[in-house]
Order: C-alpha cells, then structure tokens, then sequence
C-alpha cells in the first residue's frame, strides 16, 4: 500500500460543460450531528480542509442533509475560497410535513428552497444545483423552465438531475436543447458493485446526452469496505436516516447477503494489491468512462486519506473479471435481445461494422 496520498488536481469536464471537476467529489452529507452518526464541526472541518488542499474542489451537500446543518458547515468552510470551489446541493425533499408546497419539484419548491441554501452556504450563487428525486406529479416542462431562470438571474451557473428514470431525463434533455434552456450537464445516481442495474438504461443514457454521472453511495452504505458480516442481515433495524449507519444500509437495500458475497471478493481483490476494500470498490466505479466523479460520504479525516488512494489502484484483468462475475445483473429486454447473434445477423447479414469510439 502507497504511503503517499494521491492529488486531486488532474480535473475532468462535468458532461457536456466546460466546468472543471476533481475526480472524486466529496459528501457532505455526513456533516452535522443533528442525525446521530455524522461528523462534529471540527472533524468536517479537518475533512474539507484536506480535501482542498490536495486540490479537490467539488463539494456536494442538499437542502436537507442533517437539517440544514451541512449546507451551513459547508458555507463556514468555503469562506475566503469559494470561487475556487464547485459547491452542488440539491432540492425537492420536504422540509415542513405540513405544508403541502414545502416539497417536490415544482418552481414554488423550486425557488424557495434555492433562496434558503444559499442563505445556509453564504453565498451568492450555487454551482450546479440537482433536483433531488422524481417526484412523478410536476411537469418537466415547469422544472425546466424554473431551473433556466434561475442560471439566467445568476443565482444558479449549472443544473442537473438525480433519482429520475432515464427516459424522463432523456425527455427532459431534448426539451431543453429544443427551447434552449440550460441543458443537464450532471448525473447523480447510485452507482457501485452492489447496484449496477443503472448499467442498462441510466449511465448509456447519460453518456449519449452529455450529461456527467456522479455516483452516491459508490461504496454501497458502507458495506463493500467489509465491516458487516451476515449477522448484521437479519438484525433489527432502526428508522432511517436518523438510525445507525447498519440501519441506513439495511433499510435502503445494500445490506444482503448477495451484497456481502461481493463484499467478500472485494476483500480478496484487496488483499491482492495489497490495499483497503474502499478503494477497491471506488476505483472499480472510476474505470466506467461515463462516471465523472464518485461521492466520498467520509465521516472522519482517516476515511478521506483511505478513499483517495482508489485513483492509485490499477487492476490485473483477472481481478476486473472477478469483481464483474460476482456482482452482475442481467441487462434485460431489449439489451440482451439485440446482441443476440441470430438478431446481429437479421439487422446486418455478412457486414462487418466497427463500434463507434
């Protein structure tokens, strides 16, 4: 294992933008103590201290993690560097039970929850601003309009999209190339050896229209660093994501028993390179030419210094292959039909044709 913790400063193009992004974002979702688990002021503090120095420069938080509490850290960190940041968070969570308007993804929501995280970050605008989750009720046409106006009075310079099927995305995308509106230019969507049915529609997609894919949760909720075991499986959970760590990745389907047989091989791949499981699992979500840059969701400085040596790992096609048996999905109706070879001969006959690069 390398003694030396790599730089973050070889930057990539966020989609189809000239926004220049470190290759491994750091979470901000893990700042605050309002949920019981995240990390103190001080030791985020530590965290984002580290990060930038090392030259990483892509922040994500939301409206909603830790009660407003990690936008607000991540406006007291920024102070005196903002302009060298990339600050993302999102919107569409609820933030008042009984008001029916105080969520979705409709401009009222929109706007209102804009204003607040700036006020939170203390500043003046936000870098690239998500919306949150689909929430299957507004008209695209209604977010699209209200996210252009927002970049068009300079109080947002990029947007882009999270937790959305990918056909509305891709509907959502030619709409705004058609009105010219400000076009997504990022992805954020699970992503990691434990969930990779976002291999059959999202991540093609996303590399097709130009948009970034930045994976949460690359680690799968903390399971593919190995500490869970098959007694954590079947144990009692509490509510997330106010519970424990163990009970955020049971709750939202990370903690099984396929999960911890490719936890396993993780582990073994690691053991080989002579590594940690974590950068194992990072690196293996870097190697998708689609990916921009994986989510960190650090609690501690160690967790940080561990994570950034995954842009150190190289692979043996040996241990690709294995962590890619162990933790495939079927691809399914119509991917799998159209490379069978009887379908590849009706469509082409004695044709030979080059795959576009």
């Amino acid at each position: 294992m390398t003694d030396t913790t790599p730089s973050l400063d070889r930057y990539r193009l966020l989609g189809r933008s000239g926004l220049r992004v470190s290759p491994l974002a750091l979470g901000a979702m893990t700042f605050g103590t309002d949920w019981g688990w995240g990390a103190d002021a001080a030791e985020a503090r530590r965290i984002v201290d580290a990060y930038v120095d090392r030259g990483g420069n892509f922040i994500d938080t939301a409206d909603v993690y830790t009660n407003g509490t990690s936008e607000q850290l991540v406006g007291e960190f920024s102070q005196g560097r903002r302009d060298r940041l990339v600050l993302a968070t999102k919107y569409t969570s609820n933030t008042d039970p009984d008001n029916p308007n105080a969520g979705g993804n409709h401009r009222r929501n929109m706007v209102r929850s804009v204003e607040d995280s700036l006020r939170r970050l203390g500043t003046d605008y936000i870098d690239l601003l998500y919306l949150h989750a689909w929430d299957s009720t507004t008209p695209v046409e209604e977010v699209l309009r209200g996210m252009d106006d927002l970049v068009r009075s300079g109080k947002v310079v990029y947007v882009g999209i999270s937790d959305t099927p990918a056909w509305q995305v891709s509907r959502m995308q030619a709409i705004a190339d058609l009105r010219g509106w400000s076009p997504l230019i990022a992805l954020q969507i699970e992503y990691n050896l434990v969930e990779r049915t976002v291999e059959r529609d999202l991540i093609p997609m996303a590399a097709e229209l130009g948009l970034g894919v930045v994976p949460w949760s690359p680690l799968a909720s903390g399971v593919l660093t190995g500490k869970y075991s098959r007694a954590d499986v079947d144990a009692d959970t509490g509510s997330a994501p106010t519970g424990t760590r163990r009970d955020i990745a049971a709750n939202n389907g990370a903690l099984t028993v396929r999960a911890l047989d490719i936890a396993d091989v993780v582990k073994k791949v690691a053991a080989e390179l002579g590594t940690t499981p974590s950068r194992v699992a990072l690196a293996w979500t870097l190697r998708n030419p689609a990916v921009t840059a994986p989510i960190l969701g650090v609690r501690t400085l160690a967790q940080l210094e561990d994570n950034l040596g995954a842009l150190d790992i190289r692979f043996g096609d040996d241990q690709v292959a294995a962590l890619e048996a162990v933790s495939a999905v079927p691809l399914g109706f119509p991917h799998e039909f159209l490379q069978y070879p009887m379908t590849r001969s009706v469509m082409r006959g004695n044709t030979v044709v080059e795959p576009r690069r």
